[in-house]
């Protein structure tokens, strides 16, 4: 470590002992030999794939603007003014992708293997609800960007919502926060997509995390 960061570290080590607790946590266990193939590396990239767009995310909320009069200005003036402003988007609208497909692999993976069986059921049930999570990201995120594709893409979404039975009209109405979708659901859209659903990401995937620690990595069949 270098010197300047020994310095800073090194006070707050002596007061919490973090350095012994990450070597008896993390650096000290050893990751199972069939866990180092290919296809076990898909939950750790969907958590990279989510970090990322948690960063990328934050430095877009500072230009974006979730208004139907500025939605789209502001997204012209993040992609065509902000330096950097169009790689950035460009990553957080990839990364969006990306997650979707690590998460689809990862879950496939685990239920050839039979992962999800006993004991990691609950493990299993964690994992369709981070699926649902990362849908509901997709989902809201989509309608965001306020241009034609995002409009007739979120209404098309919200028609597939309101076919389901019983209760299909009535959450179709509650998610958009009226009978159409306009100003109202671009808010709501916005604050599910920002506060609502990063926190019970962070709280769903430390249950996850804390599960697989407790219990292992199931091996191959």
């Amino acid at each position: 470590m270098p010197k300047a960061a020994e310095q800073i570290t090194a006070p707050i080590d002596e007061r919490l002992d973090l350095a012994s607790w990450i070597r008896a946590r993390v650096l000290a266990r050893t990751v199972p030999e069939h866990a180092r193939r290919f296809w076990f590396c898909f939950g750790g990239l969907t958590f990279a794939t989510a970090m990322l767009q948690a960063l990328s995310g934050i430095v877009l909320a500072f230009y974006y603007e979730p208004t139907p009069e500025r939605a789209y200005a502001s997204i012209f003036y993040i992609s065509n003014f902000v330096k950097y402003g169009w790689f950035i988007r460009s990553v957080h609208v990839w990364g969006s992708r990306l997650m979707v497909a690590f998460i689809v692999i990862h879950m496939l993976r685990v239920y050839v293997t039979a992962s999800y069986k006993h004991p990691r059921e609950l493990n299993w049930v964690a994992g369709v609800f981070l699926f649902i999570i990362t849908m509901a990201f997709g989902l809201t995120g989509s309608l965001l960007p306020w241009d034609q594709k995002a409009y007739w893409g979120t209404t098309g979404a919200i028609a597939f919502i309101e076919k389901t039975p019983v209760v299909g009209e009535r959450m179709a109405y509650f998610i958009v926060g009226g009978g159409s979708i306009g100003a109202s659901a671009l808010s709501r859209f916005y604050s599910a997509h920002i506060m609502l659903l990063p926190a019970v990401l962070a709280a769903v995937l430390f249950a996850h995390f804390w599960m697989v620690r407790k219990q292992g990595i199931s091996g191959p069949l």
